[in-house]
């Protein structure tokens, strides 16, 4: 008897932490900041031509609320216009000035994510 309680009290802690998971990966969990739900980050227009664009390769984001921190980390960037992929991993980001892979790097680790590679 005891030990029927014991697998059904397992099997509830399993379907919370399914729960659980299923609602991180969606991203309307509390990871990384999110929960209340995700606030949106609209599309910058850059003011100037776009003159190139680099491809930036992140690993770390796990949910939609993750994809809006980097791109609103990126548009904060003078000059630079971010479009993040959760699936790719990628943030592809658009300039209308010289910016260094140094600057790209350095803020998206602020934002807290690692930076595997930029290309052009």
């Amino acid at each position: 008897m005891a030990d029927i309680i014991v697998v059904l009290i397992v099997i509830v802690l399993l379907g919370f932490a399914l729960r659980g998971a299923i609602r991180h990966f969606k991203g309307d969990s509390p990871c990384c900041g999110g929960g209340t739900g995700i606030i949106k980050t609209d599309d910058k227009e850059l003011k100037n031509p776009v003159i190139g664009k680099k491809t930036v390769h992140i690993e770390g984001m796990t949910c939609e609320h993750c994809v809006q921190s980097v791109k609103k980390a990126l548009n904060e960037i003078e000059g630079v216009s971010a479009r993040v992929d959760l699936q790719k991993k990628a943030a592809v980001v658009s300039y209308d000035r010289e910016i260094a892979n140094d600057v790209l790097k350095k803020t998206v680790e602020k934002a807290g994510f690692q930076v595997v590679s930029i290309t052009e």
